[in-house]
């Protein structure tokens, strides 16, 4: 595979076993330079297995792939030198201080804190007030930024996070997003997993993967323009008995729970107000019933259903 100058990942016919089971099965796609690349699927999906083939951790059965225009296999040394991991465990030193992790990750690299100081200030700044704490007294929103610091402390070209928001509150989740918006506006190109459909929207392009397949690659507005049937949401005090009720009414192709309400896709034929007057006659109470803007969860649950 001759390397793309514009791209700072390709990935050709990718493909890994672990025994009987094919945790990557054929996948392709490149990630741009300076552009944040969005890995989206549930546990299983063969991302983290990706992640250790592109960082070198291990080795595929059968394919190619190019990160920052290094071969993994045959240059898995200037490859290690050029990237920034952060798995999806919190990997750092739970005995060293949040100062103690950092000093020993810019020595690894070669490379002390204060040479690429100006690269992580934002984010340690936020931390510094705990240099002295031990890494595994950190909150969970602590942990993530120290480890991302720990990730970025060599100015990587090439940055893999690996599901990095997993088990973070929502307000943690939401800055770490804004974090890695600023990164890319310095020109570090970011491969990101994640299994929560909504941070999608913060990606250039998403992947969505399964059963470790490409479903489809697109811009998050991409892919949801690609929804082409009709979808209503429907959410009352009987949660489940609607459910039930959506699930063998006519012309419901599709009913499944989305956060409090569920959403149902249905048929050109369905008459919303006969389905209406059918929940009411079955004295479900409460009942709101309307038409509903595809996401990308939809869009995913339509191409699991026709992979």
């Amino acid at each position: 595979m001759n390397p793309n100058p514009a791209s700072a990942i390709e990935v050709r016919e990718l493909t890994r076993r672990y025994g009987t089971l094919t945790a990557l099965d054929g996948v392709s796609f490149e990630v741009g330079r300076g552009e944040l690349f969005g890995l989206i699927g549930p546990d299983g999906a063969g991302k983290t297995t990706l992640f250790r083939l592109l960082t070198t951790l291990i080795v595929p059965d059968r394919g190619t792939a190019r990160v920052d225009g290094w071969d993994i296999r045959a240059d898995y040394r200037r490859i290690r030198q050029c990237v920034g991991y952060m798995p999806g465990r919190f990997s750092l030193y739970p005995d060293l201080t949040v100062e103690e992790n950092l000093s020993f990750f810019a020595a690894l690299f070669g490379v002390s804190v204060q040479d690429n100081y100006e690269l992580i200030a934002p984010i340690y700044r936020q931390i510094e007030p705990f240099r002295t704490r031990r890494a595994g007294q950190l909150s969970g929103g602590m942990k993530q930024k120290l480890a991302l610091c720990c990730a970025l402390v060599h100015r990587p070209r090439v940055l893999f996070l690996d599901e990095p928001t997993t088990g973070v509150d929502a307000v943690s989740r939401s800055e770490f997003w804004d974090m890695l918006a600023r990164l890319r506006e310095m020109g570090i190109s970011m491969l990101v997993s994640t299994p929560y459909m909504d941070e999608a929207g913060r990606c250039d392009r998403v992947a969505l993967i399964n059963a470790g397949r490409i479903l489809e690659i697109n811009t998050p507005q991409g892919v949801v323009e690609g929804f082409d049937e009709p979808l209503y949401a429907l959410s009352g005090e009987d949660v489940f008995g609607l459910l039930q009720a959506a699930r063998t009414y006519p012309g419901v192709r599709k009913a499944y729970p989305f956060g409090g309400a569920h959403h149902l896709v249905v048929g050109r034929d369905f008459d919303p107000q006969a389905f209406a007057a059918y929940l009411r006659g079955e004295g479900f109470a409460g009942v709101s019933f309307c038409r509903a803007d595809p996401g990308i969860e939809d869009v995913f649950i339509k191409r699991m259903e026709n992979a």
